[in-house]
């Protein structure tokens, strides 16, 4: 989550969660964490999505925060709800309402969500018990304040997959779920290990320094801890970052990058998730010849560091995805049946393909 996003104003947000785990009760994580001044949030809901902005009749259910409906949070606070009963299948949407009785400063938001947001017009009032989707006259791809839903689950751990754009999912279709993390998930699933898997990827993000646009958000370096390792359940990490420091030439203090610039940054996420008791997956840089910032130099960089990634030893396993991803007769680009079209990002194709590069067996033993 990050700071930047617009302001609210006597208004209800209506929110897609989709389920990459099944189970019996449910959490809301909610977050003022990026944000300058207290929320208020007069009441929130969630439910069973029917379609679009609709709610499956008789699923809603109203969420609390320490048993209040209404609560404010601090600014650069969260807050978990209490445990709601709902049976939640793997895959499932589900709606979540978030009520603004008062104007809101700038709001804590992923900006690149990939799926449909509903909000209501200012000065509306509350319409988070709302069935009928009809209140929402706007929609957005973002998220506002809802940092996730946690499906809990007996015995289950959890994967983050930790990136960029590319495992936020940039230029993959809205609402499909097409994300390889997502893939992921049906990929365990499918085989049998139902495992959940957890989307911390950040359009723009760096390993290094923060990105200069506020909703790209901070070093991977300064919010690892919090948008990985601190989540419920985690067990392992698949780190796939790197080639935004690269393409922006964006080494420490204002100085160009290096590749030991960037090994340097992959050691310190690595002891601060064995520090924590969590294995560390290092997947390798994707081709991006053709993308405006491909250069030569660039490129030396990125193919250093995927030598080090497969032979250093120092991650607890590699997934080769520049292998998977790359052109066999252009190995500095995207094959082009798995390109989106900016030769950066992977289209639903290639998010695919980068699953099925991956043994399984890392991950479930």
């Amino acid at each position: 989550m990050t700071i930047g996003g617009p302001t609210f104003n006597d208004q209800t947000i209506r929110m897609i969660a989709h389920a990459s785990l099944g189970g019996s009760s449910v959490r809301v994580h909610l977050s003022n964490l990026r944000s300058t001044t207290p929320l208020r949030v007069g009441r929130v809901s969630i439910a069973y999505q029917a379609d679009g902005a609709s709610a499956v009749a008789g699923s809603l259910r109203t969420v609390t925060v320490s048993h209040v409906t209404s609560f404010i949070l601090a600014a650069g606070t969260e807050a978990f709800s209490d445990p709601i009963t709902m049976h939640i299948k793997a895959g499932q949407n589900v709606l979540i309402s978030l009520y603004l009785p008062g104007k809101t400063s700038p709001a804590t938001w992923h900006s690149d969500a990939f799926d449909t947001t509903y909000v209501s017009d200012a000065d509306t009032g509350d319409r988070t018990d709302n069935i009928d989707g009809g209140s929402y006259t706007r929609t957005t791809t973002s998220w506002y304040y809802l940092s996730g839903v946690d499906v809990l689950a007996s015995n289950h751990s959890t994967i983050v997959a930790f990136g960029d754009s590319i495992t936020d999912g940039y230029n993959t279709p809205k609402g499909a779920y097409a994300r390889w993390p997502d893939d992921l998930a049906r990929r365990l699933a499918d085989s049998h290990h139902p495992i959940a898997v957890v989307d911390a990827g950040l359009g723009g993000n760096r390993v290094l320094t923060d990105a200069p646009n506020i909703w790209q958000g901070i070093s991977a370096i300064k919010r690892f801890v919090h948008d990985a390792l601190d989540l419920p359940g985690v067990k392992t990490v698949i780190l796939l970052e790197g080639i935004n420091d690269i393409g922006n030439d964006a080494g420490p203090n204002g100085a160009p990058l290096t590749a030991q610039d960037l090994i340097g940054g992959y050691r310190h996420l690595i002891k601060q998730a064995h520090d924590a008791g969590i294995r560390i997956i290092g997947g390798t840089l994707l081709p991006d010849h053709g993308a405006d910032y491909y250069t030569e130099a660039h490129e030396a960089i990125r193919q250093a560091c995927n030598h080090w990634i497969r032979t250093s030893g120092a991650f607890d396993g590699v997934i080769d995805f520049d292998q998977a991803m790359r052109d066999p007769a252009h190995p500095a680009s995207l094959r082009p049946g798995y390109d989106s079209g900016d030769h950066v990002h992977p289209n639903a194709a290639g998010m695919q393909a980068m699953v099925n590069a991956i043994d399984l067996q890392l991950l479930t033993h």
